[in-house]
């Protein structure tokens, strides 16, 4: 609500200087009665009947309304028609209290070099007072100067508090920059593995429709079924492959100069083989399959395993001591359950939901329009739940 608060104010400034001269004004509007008369009660001072007390009174407030946009030059003129109105011996007026709003808005708004420039040159004015209208005592100094000081320590408060929130506000910009730099860091660079896994499969897709080609061509004339079976299997292996490339093309890859090392990509066959390696690592972990088994082209297998892979290796990283893990796969007819459970020590482990391995499983499985959630259980310990659409190759 305060920051709404101060937002509105910030857009509306010239209305909300207003707003903050409205008990000044009605003051002086108020008292504008007791000036209605041609001398002063004061000795030796000149008195001003309404229309000089106007003038003067509203020549006094007129420049705060620049006192934000311009509060030194505001408080100069404040300051200069006051002194002018000391040497012309004109009475007091509740308008002179201008200058200490005056003196208030420079102490909030500016170095601190003005801020102590604008004090000295108001308790000079307190002590020119009193020297003409009153009497130059400690008590009198030291009751003029309290109030004077109240009004610049608090204008010191609001400088100082104004730029701790500043500066809070610049830490928290920049912090959030810094956030989503690294995000899309990250997020660049898993595309750009992602690419180089997706590539090997098109090869791997490739390679086979060549051999299998191949055989067609020695085949064709003495054994007319064998080679019927290898032109089937090159247009299902054609149709997944083309559609491989269809999401290659939506993934930005960075130039590369490395060594590529071009071996078989894992899939869901080698899930075992990756629990078993797990479970040799000390962590204890179940792995069951329910659902008929049905074949999935090698790009969304490698995103089943790969997302395993990520899940156990940060159980075992942060799920402390004793924990245990759990690995569901369910086939569906249209979907592909995936659910990756621990009982570590969930939202108490040093683990962040943003952090890049989970930007990494969110990025593969947004690849296959399919969705994932990574959260800590409500009794403890973390769970990565994936739903994966069943991909079609055509």
């Amino acid at each position: 609500m305060f920051g709404r608060v101060r937002s509105w104010g910030a857009s509306h400034a010239k209305l909300v200087d207003l707003l903050f001269l409205v008990p000044l004004l009605l003051m002086c509007l108020t008292s504008m009665a007791n000036y209605d008369r041609g001398t002063s009660h004061l000795p030796g001072a000149i008195g001003l009947g309404v229309p000089g007390y106007l003038a003067v009174s509203a020549a006094l407030i007129a420049p705060l309304f620049w006192r934000r946009s311009r509060p030194v030059h505001a408080f100069a003129a404040v300051a200069l028609i006051s002194f002018l109105q000391w040497l012309l011996r004109v009475e007091p007026l509740p308008a002179n209290l201008a200058v200490l709003v005056a003196m208030y808005s420079v102490a909030s708004l500016c170095a601190l070099r003005w801020a102590i420039a604008a004090g000295a040159i108001v308790e000079l004015g307190v002590c020119l007072v009193l020297l003409r209208w009153g009497e130059l005592t400690v008590l009198a100094l030291a009751s003029g100067s309290l109030f004077m000081a109240a009004t610049w320590i608090g204008g010191i408060y609001a400088n100082t508090r104004r730029r701790y929130l500043e500066s809070l506000e610049e830490r928290a910009v920049r912090a959030e920059h810094e956030r989503d730099q690294q995000a899309r860091i990250a997020a660049a660079a898993e595309r750009a593995r992602i690419a180089r896994e997706l590539h090997d499969v098109v090869a791997h897709n490739v390679s086979v429709m060549i051999v299998q080609a191949d055989g067609a061509g020695y085949a064709i004339d003495s054994d007319p079924e064998q080679a019927r079976r290898a032109v089937q299997t090159i247009s299902s292996t054609g149709r997944q492959a083309l559609a491989e490339m269809r999401r290659l093309v939506g993934v930005l890859r960075q130039d590369d100069a490395s060594e590529e090392e071009y071996a078989p990509q894992p899939g869901v066959a080698e899930l075992d083989g990756l629990v078993t390696h797990i479970r040799r690592s000390g962590l204890p972990v179940e792995y069951t399959v329910t659902g008929t088994h049905r074949d999935l082209p090698e790009g969304e297998q490698l995103v089943i395993y790969r997302i395993v892979q990520e899940a156990l290796t940060n159980t075992l990283k942060h799920g402390g001591p004793g924990a245990r893990a759990r690995v569901e796969m369910e086939y569906g007819p249209q979907e592909i359950m995936l659910r990756v459970t621990d009982d570590g020590r969930g939202a108490a482990a040093p683990r962040s939901i943003d952090g890049h391995g989970l930007i990494g499983m969110r990025e593969r499985v947004a690849m296959y329009e399919g969705s994932v959630h990574a959260s800590p259980c409500p009794g403890g310990g973390f769970q990565v739940a994936v739903r994966l659409p069943v991909t079609r190759a055509a």
